[in-house]
């Protein structure tokens, strides 16, 4: 079953988090008053034209960036004029100052009661912007609930959808002691990120854990190693698993001719059916699948080659 996720609501401190490494980020005041600070517009803004006095359209809703304009401007008022300038960023979620600077002690009385949250990068402006902008969006971007099991094998993410019971997380364990990852168990969270892909990814509070009947809940990291693990993928194929009817496979696909495809959050990803009866080694099925995938991604469909060749004798006997 599929369901709607809720929106994702942005905190200062979530988004402090999530770009602390990769746009190099430290607390420069106020770091207290960003747990329930939200941010509610995924845009940057540069707020020369406030501190200029112009506060009409002050799009005061987004994280506000201080680059060398902005304090150089700054720098050439009064010290009394700059306070009350400076004071006009009251309503906004968050200060960024770029370059690694830091906060003038003129301005840092008046920041304090303000009480936004104030942080700097060692990135210059623009390149800031710029990332921070891709990790706001793909923080906020479209998602839904999926009921399966991702992993991730040779590279190529891997959703397992069925029925409970059906043995998905059985077949991910096994996966993982071939040397492949786990991304998510029972519940998968697909996002589309900024690039139009799919990303897959644990619900936060369950992740790195498995569900195995009979045994409960373990910690995959503690019993296989780090490796085993992997916090998002990119999805490339679902495979459906199903339990065989009397033995009758019938719709089932048995050429890989017709591709098959499942509409997540409005892009194609190739789906393959796989019957589950006693005594087939579905690990090796998955693996397989996954492989064939790439094989294609990278240009190459098996079935439509051998069924080039089978046109091309037929035509020569006729």
């Amino acid at each position: 079953m599929w369901r709607q996720a809720d929106s994702p609501k942005i905190t200062v401190a979530e988004f402090f988090e999530a770009g602390r490494a990769s746009l190099s980020l430290d607390w420069e005041l106020n770091a207290e008053n960003a747990v329930g600070r939200e941010i509610k517009e995924v845009a940057l803004n540069r707020p020369g034209l406030t501190l200029a006095n112009f506060r009409r359209h002050f799009a005061y809703r987004r994280v506000q960036v201080l680059g060398l304009a902005e304090m150089t401007y700054l720098a050439s008022l009064e010290p009394e004029e700059r306070i009350k300038r400076v004071r006009l960023l009251a309503p906004v979620p968050v200060i960024v100052m770029s370059r690694g600077r830091h906060l003038p002690m003129a301005f840092r009385k008046a920041v304090l009661e303000m009480g936004v949250p104030v942080m700097r990068t060692r990135l210059v402006t623009g390149i800031f912007i710029n990332s921070a902008t891709v990790l706001l969006q793909n923080m906020t971007s479209p998602r839904i609930r999926a009921a399966g099991t991702m992993v991730e094998v040779n590279g190529v993410g891997v959703l397992l959808e069925g029925e409970p019971g059906i043995g998905k997380s059985e077949i991910a364990l096994a996966l993982i002691k071939r040397g492949h990852s786990l991304v998510a168990d029972d519940t998968t969270i697909l996002t589309r990120d900024s690039t139009g892909c799919i990303q897959g990814a644990a619900v936060p509070i369950t992740r790195e854990h498995m569900e195995i009947r009979g045994l409960g809940i373990i910690h995959v990291p503690c019993l296989f190693g780090i490796a085993s693990v992997r916090g998002a993928m990119r999805l490339d194929l679902i495979i459906g698993m199903r339990k065989s009817t009397d033995g009758r496979e019938d719709d089932i696909d048995r050429t890989g001719l017709d591709t098959a495809t499942r509409n997540v959050l409005g892009v194609p990803i190739p789906l393959v059916t796989v019957p589950v009866a006693p005594g087939r080694d579905l690990t090796n099925v998955v693996e397989v699948a996954a492989l064939n995938q790439r094989l294609r991604q990278l240009g190459h469909n098996s079935a439509r080659a051998l069924d080039e060749k089978l046109k091309v004798a037929l035509s020569r006997k006729d």
